[in-house]
C-alpha cells in the first residue's frame, strides 16, 4: 500500500461525520412548537437549582463530540464507526419523537443578563428554542461518547467520562431539559449502542462470507 493510499484509508472515514451536520437540519425545521406541546416536568425538577457556570460543559457540547469521533476514528476505526452509527440513528429517532410529541420546558423567569455565565444562557436561550426536549440530544450523544470511549487510554477514558457527564448534568442545571429527557437520552443511546454492536458485527461475517465465496469459486 503506497503512501497516498494510506492517508487516504485514514482520513475518508472522518467524512461520514458529515452526516451529524446534514441530519442537524432537521433539528432546525422542528424546533417550535405544533398544536399540541407536552411538559414532563416533576416536583424533583421544579426544586433542581438553576447553576448558570454549567453552561460551560453545555456549550462544550459541540467540539467535545468532534475530538472524541475523530480520536475514535484514528484509535478504533470498529468504535468509530459503532459510535457513529448509534448517534446518528439516534437523532433520527429524535427527529422522529420531537414530530410526534413534542415537549417543552420552562426556563428561568427574570434571569439577569449581567455576568458572564448569564450572558452565555441567554445566547443558548435565543439559539435554541425550549422544544425538541425529550429525549435530550445532548445526552443521547454524550453518552454514545462515554460509551464509545471506553477503549481509550486511561487518561484519556476518564476525561471523556467527566465530561459527558458534566455535559448531561448541565441540561438540567441550566434548565434545558428536565429528568425525563436525560434518562430517555440514555436509554435510547445505550440500546442504540447495543444494535449498531450487532449490526457492525453482522456486517463484518457478511463481508468475510463473501469473500470467502468469491476465493471458493475462483479456486474450482
Amino acid at each position: 500500500m503506497n503512501r497516498l493510499t494510506r492517508n487516504r484509508s485514514t482520513w475518508l472515514p472522518l467524512l461520514w461525520l458529515l452526516m451529524i451536520p446534514l441530519l442537524n437540519i432537521c433539528y432546525q425545521r422542528l424546533n417550535h412548537p405544533t398544536e399540541h406541546v407536552y411538559s414532563l416536568v416533576t416536583d424533583l425538577d421544579r426544586i433542581t437549582p438553576f447553576v448558570s457556570s454549567f453552561v460551560i460543559p453545555y456549550v462544550l457540547w459541540y467540539p467535545f463530540i468532534a475530538v472524541v469521533l475523530i480520536g475514535l476514528a484514528f484509535k478504533d476505526r470498529a468504535a468509530y464507526y459503532r459510535t457513529l452509527f448509534a448517534l446518528c440513528s439516534g437523532l433520527i429517532v429524535a427527529y422522529f419523537v420531537y414530530y410526534i410529541f413534542q415537549t417543552t420546558v420552562p426556563r428561568p423567569e427574570n434571569l439577569p443578563e449581567t455576568g458572564l455565565f448569564n450572558r452565555l444562557v441567554w445566547i443558548v436561550y435565543r439559539h435554541d428554542q425550549p422544544f425538541n426536549c425529550f429525549p435530550s440530544i445532548h445526552v443521547l450523544t454524550s453518552y454514545l461518547m462515554l460509551r464509545g470511549g471506553a477503549g481509550f487510554n486511561r487518561l484519556f477514558r476518564w476525561a471523556t467520562t467527566a465530561m459527558s457527564v458534566l455535559i448531561i448534568s448541565s441540561t438540567i442545571l441550566i434548565k434545558q431539559h428536565v429528568l425525563a429527557d436525560v434518562v430517555g437520552g440514555i436509554l435510547v443511546g445505550e440500546l442504540l449502542f447495543q444494535v449498531a454492536g450487532i449490526a457492525l458485527v453482522w456486517m463484518q461475517q457478511r463481508r468475510l462470507t463473501l469473500k470467502g465465496g468469491k476465493h471458493h469459486v475462483s479456486t474450482e
